[in-house]
């Protein structure tokens, strides 16, 4: 565990983990992350049943938004690259308390999250296994995706980017088919529509398509994940930025351009829009059913590859809150450890895994879904802030990206998001509640334990050196002589 006792603005983090991601390898753990052909094979056809051609507006429309949102990630990224994510940015531009506020609310967010993918994974793997129970199926997923999770980050990288291959097949399948059988015009891209009480098609109204807006910004969430691996990233801070916009950029295509080819594609509209599952109707009318089935399963192995790429994700920055001093030394230490060997952070890593593990064995997915429904909302409005407020005052004045039109990016965001969080309270008042709730845990902490030892917690260093790359280029190594 490196030294946490600041000596001035010049005190930084020591290199531990292995600093060995290129730009493409942080991009292929990122979007194993967003894992673009899950959100076309669930999210996309609820979508697609509430406004059915207008569902590629949705999409477009969220594209934007989106934009925005990783033009913050990528300023942020690149004047903070270290692995604790997005508390790094808002304990260093908002205030100690609200990065640990924020660590508290996403630690747990993430480790249900990662519940619920294991959970949705076991039950695609049960029914390929006759009398298995999912429950225990996606238990088993988290343990073995948590063994994975802890070995060098390269080699992940490597892991993940195969399964990601995988997924981009089924993605560039559903594009071919749609795409070779057009049946209609590119007007139904914006022709709002469902299926009326009569089974015949109705118009819908404009406030549909922005509620769908909304969880169509869901369905493209993802690739902020870049920065939980800016410290095991060669030239972080020149790079982090172009990581960011890489991995939307490909998360939108992903899913806007499949979606495009089933509006246009499908034989009939009506019962495109109709199906219980428009992505399974397309892929047999227009396939065979054995393709619908490989297809499926390669939407499983995308959500195990997710498994394992959250959990990364939600590692790192429980390592970095220890590395930081959040928790008492005996706890602390164990978790801020890094493997000599692996680089890794094994103990963080692990009860990650133990920790999800436990909660899909005893926590209905219906409890879990309802815990997270919210805390992308809060992420989100933190980045936005911490990118408004660290331009204005300075604290963000080393990132070497800087995002174009300011303010305008940070601003669409807020009041984007006060539209979304009127959607999320209207549908369930408790997913903001428990968000909000997990802040106020995180707040008090802070308050009785962290500021009344704050010259030796909660200490937030500057971000390690890039120039020294130990163990993997040779001593005096810089980046520049990648």
């Amino acid at each position: 565990m490196s030294s946490p006792t600041p000596t001035g603005h010049s005190a930084h983090y020591e290199q531990q983990l292995s600093r060995s991601l290129t730009l493409r390898g942080n991009v292929l753990i990122t979007l194993s992350s967003v894992t673009p052909a899950s959100s076309v094979f669930i999210i996309i056809p609820t979508v697609i049943a509430a406004v059915g051609g207008a569902s590629f507006l949705a999409f477009l429309l969220a594209a934007g938004v989106a934009a925005c949102m990783a033009l913050c990630y990528a300023e942020l990224a690149s004047a903070f690259p270290i692995a604790g994510g997005e508390y790094a940015f808002a304990g260093r531009v908002l205030g100690r308390a609200a990065g640990f506020s924020l660590f508290l609310m996403n630690a747990l967010s993430l480790t249900m999250i990662i519940g619920v993918i294991a959970l949705g994974t076991g039950e695609y793997l049960a029914a390929a296994f006759s009398g298995a129970d999912s429950k225990w199926v996606g238990v088993a997923v988290i343990v073995v995706c948590s063994g994975v999770a802890i070995l060098n980050i390269r080699t992940n990288a490597w892991i993940t980017g195969v399964f990601l291959a995988l997924e981009m097949v089924a993605v560039v399948v559903i594009c071919a088919l749609g795409f070779a059988n057009v049946s209609r015009p590119v007007s139904t891209l914006w022709d709002a529509q469902t299926v009326g009480d009569h089974g015949t098609l109705v118009g819908v109204g404009l406030g549909l398509i922005a509620g769908q807006t909304a969880i169509a910004l869901f369905a493209y969430n993802g690739y902020g994940a870049a920065i939980y691996f800016a410290e095991e990233t060669h030239g972080a801070r020149t790079v982090m930025g172009k990581v960011v916009l890489v991995a939307l950029g490909v998360t939108v295509a992903a899913e806007i351009l499949p979606l495009a080819a089933v509006l246009l594609g499908a034989p009939d509209m009506t019962r495109l829009i109709g199906a219980d599952n428009p992505m399974e109707y397309f892929m047999e009318a227009r396939g065979s059913h054995a393709l619908n089935v490989a297809v499926s399963l390669a939407i499983a192995i995308a959500i195990i590859n997710a498994t394992v790429a959250i959990i990364l994700q939600a590692g790192r920055t429980l390592f970095s809150a220890a590395r930081d001093r959040a928790f008492p030394d005996p706890v602390g230490r164990v978790l801020a450890h890094v493997h000599p060997t692996l680089q890794t952070p094994p103990y963080a890593t692990l009860l990650v895994g133990l920790v999800a593990a436990t909660l899909a064995a005893f926590v209905p997915i219906e409890s879990l879904i309802t815990g997270t429904g919210a805390t992308l909302i809060v992420l989100y409005v933190f980045v936005a802030l911490s990118a408004l407020v660290g331009r204005r005052t300075g604290a963000t004045e080393a990132a070497e990206y800087r995002m174009p039109l300011f303010p305008l990016p940070p601003v669409i965001i807020v009041v984007a998001l006060a539209y979304v969080s009127y959607e999320v309270w209207d549908a369930n008042p408790w997913q903001v509640v428990i968000a909000l709730g997990a802040l106020a845990v995180g707040f008090l902490y802070y308050l009785a334990y962290l500021r009344p030892r704050r010259a030796d917690r909660w200490t937030m260093l500057s971000a390690a050196p890039e120039e020294i790359l130990p163990g993997e280029l040779g001593l005096g190594a810089t980046v520049k002589e990648i």
